[in-house]
This record gives structure tokens, sequence and C-alpha cells, in this order.
């Protein structure tokens, strides 16, 4: 029986040593009370001397502890050894390869395996953030497969106090510099659409045999991010379907907007992607570049119209004189012309209906006055002939005496 004071944290007995790094080393343990194998991360010793990373630590370790998926590796417990100092994590052992592993065995996957690996790792990013709990850390090395075949995310716990621990900065960042989302390149502080860009970026990997963007410092990987996107997929490696590597373009969108709105979106794209069918295309997803553009919409014109209105102009060949226009057709020889009613139109025709009034009332003005004068004409004449006729006898009678 082994004693007490052979056992780390007076608990678990060491194997092998599993993995190395910059920020900890990985042995394989055996828990004697439980009585089962695990995992125990040591953290460097140096991490101990941030008291504000010990404590950030603590808290991370007990969110990721709430984490029970079967695409995230669990976490049994946390602390420090009480004579070493050391800070350490006990997680479930996974008796199978990182895909860091499987990369340095094989140049790059076929799809079908590739995405079967993406699409599980999508479920536990989707499980872990719908928990309000963040990676940080998405990469080869963190993604482990058991012998089943189960894909599960490891290192859930140390991500976030690691990324605000000014003492580890730079020994994280220059590891992991390749995964880092633009934001986190910025300096911002990482969110989901972050673990979206880090596994987008090990699809990439996995697919092509090489990452998208091949930076040696910060400052170089983001004047490449900005410089636009990466190679196509599909060029890099004729066997990736295009709208597979249309769907893996999408998750390293600059914008986080820009990327799937979700993990579990992103795992129904590449599966989709994976069978044929392209994303739709997004308002979104327009600043991915002219190659990407053309790419989403399968267009080869696509291209040119996403550019900038300055650039298309430049770039627009000189016009060709224009054809004589077609006869129109008896559809529209017969249809009337659209009226076209100038300005000021509307005065012209009231004062034209006003001088139309005008005239009709003068004109039956007139004929009254016509009529009014021919009736008296008639009227003064025949008061003329009476008058006549009765001189004419009054001179026969006057005629007739004188000659009597």
């Amino acid at each position: 029986m082994t004693a007490a004071s052979d056992l780390f944290a007076g608990r678990y007995r060491f194997d092998r040593r599993l993995g190395m790094g910059g920020m900890a080393t990985v042995q394989l343990a055996f828990d004697t009370r439980l009585e089962r194998n695990v995992a125990v991360k040591l953290l460097a010793e140096h991490l101990a001397e941030d008291a504000s990373f010990t404590a950030r630590f603590r808290r991370e370790a007990l969110a990721a502890g709430r984490l029970v998926h079967p695409n995230i590796v669990q976490v049994f417990d946390f602390g420090a050894d009480g004579e070493t100092g050391r800070q350490y994590i006990v997680m479930e052992f996974v008796d199978g390869p990182s895909c860091a592993d499987i990369l340095s065995d094989h140049d790059h996957l076929e799809p079908p395996e590739a995405v079967d690996i993406l699409a599980q790792a999508c479920r536990g990013l989707d499980y872990a953030h719908r928990h309000g709990v963040v990676h940080r850390d998405v990469k080869p090395g963190n993604l482990l497969r058991g012998r089943d075949g189960s894909i599960k995310l490891a290192d859930f716990g140390i991500a976030k106090a690691r990324e605000q621990s000014s003492i580890t900065k730079i020994g994280s960042v220059l590891g992991t510099a390749a995964y880092l989302s633009p934001e986190q390149a910025r300096g911002d502080a990482a969110g989901p659409a972050s673990d979206l860009y880090a596994l987008g970026v090990v699809a990439y990997q996995l697919l092509a045999g090489r990452l998208p963007y091949q930076a040696a410092s910060l400052t170089d990987l983001a004047r490449q991010q900005d410089s636009g996107p990466p190679p196509p997929l599909h060029e890099l490696a004729p066997e990736v379907p295009r709208s597979l590597s249309v769907a893996v373009r999408r998750a390293l969108h600059p914008d986080p907007a820009g990327r799937y709105p979700s993990a579990a979106a992103m795992e129904s794209a590449l599966n989709d992607g994976l069978r044929g069918i392209a994303p739709e295309r997004t308002a979104a997803t327009r600043p991915l570049g002219d190659e990407a553009t053309q790419m989403l919409t399968g267009d080869p014109t696509a291209a040119t119209r996403a550019l900038p209105r300055r650039q298309a102009t430049q770039q627009r060949p000189a016009r060709r004189p224009s054809a004589a226009p077609p006869p129109p057709s008896r559809r529209e020889r017969a249809a009337p012309p659209p009226a076209h009613r100038p300005r000021g139109s509307g005065l012209r025709i009231v004062a034209w209906l006003l001088a139309i009034l005008v005239v009709v009332a003068l004109g039956i003005g007139g004929y009254q006055l016509a009529t009014d004068t021919g009736r008296r004409a008639v009227q003064l004449r025949e008061e003329v002939r009476g008058n006549a006729d009765r001189a004419v006898e009054e001179i026969k009678g006057l005629i007739e005496d004188n000659t009597r």
C-alpha cells in the first residue's frame, strides 16, 4: 500500500507524463480514493506567485466543473498541493490522442473524418456557451479523441484566468497565436464568437494540413487577418467540397457578427457543406472579401459587384456605343404616352377655364341683347306701319272732302 506521503495532494499516484507545455504538465495518475485513472494538470510553479491568477483560476475551474457533457472533459477536482504549493486540476482521463497528435501523424484528414471531429466539438462548445462559459483556447491540442471516436474539449477552467494574467500573457499567446480571433489579437475580450473562429482555424488545419495564416507574432497575425481571407480550402485540397470550404470560411470572418450565431449553427453548416449545401449568404457575410463573395454566391461576377463603388468604377471597361433601340411593340404603340404635366400647368388650366366662362357669359349677354333689340324693332315697325295707314286714310278723307 502506498503511503500518503508518496501521493500528490495526499490522493493521486502519478504514473507517466501525458504532455507538457509552457503553462502546465499533464500527468496520468491513479485516484486512490475512487480507484480510477485521471489526468492531473500541474500548472507551472511561477503561476502560484500571482495571487490574482490563483483566485481567477479557482473561480473558472469551479465553473468548468459544472459542465457535464459527452464532448467536454469533465473537471473532477482542483486546488494546491500542501507540500509543493503547485496548482493543479484533476480531469477525466481520455485514453486517446489529441488532434495535434493526429495532425503530426497525418498531413491532413479526409472531409468526413474532419467534419465528424468538428461537429462534436461544436456540440461541446454550444453546451458551454449556453451555460455562460467561453473556452478561449480552442486548438488541436485541446481536442481529445477517445478510443471510441468521441471528441472531448479539454482545458476549460484555466483559459480565462490565463488570458487575464499579466504574468502569463507572453508565454500563452505565443503558443496559441494562430488560433486567436482578430478581436483577441487587438486585445478585446473574447466571447463565444472567438471560440467559433478558433474552431474555424482548427477546421482549416484539419482539412488543408496547414494554418490559414502563418504568423510569427501577434502583429504579423493581425496584419495578415486585415489583409484579407486565406486561400480557399477547395483550392488547397481538391477533395474538399466547395460548399464545405465556404462553411469554414464563414467561421473565419474577421467580424464576430459575420460568423455563425451559435456553435449549433456552425455544426449544421459543416454537415450541410459536406453534403454539398453551402450556407446562406447574409448581410453580415458580405465583407468576407471579393473572392469569398464569389464563393458564397457561386457567381464569378459577384466579386466584381461586391467591389467598392470607387474600385468598381476604376475597373469598369469603356462603354461601347449603344445600338439603336428596337422598334416599339404593338402594345407599346397602342398604349398612350404617359401624361407629363409641366410645372405651372395647373394655373394655365384655371386661366383658360375663366376665359371660357367669360366668353360664354358675354355670348349669353349678347344673345339676350340682340333678342331684346329685335323685339323692339318689330314693335316699332308695326307702330310705324299703323301710323302710316292712318295717315293715308286721313289724306284720302281730306282729298275727298276737298273734292266734294
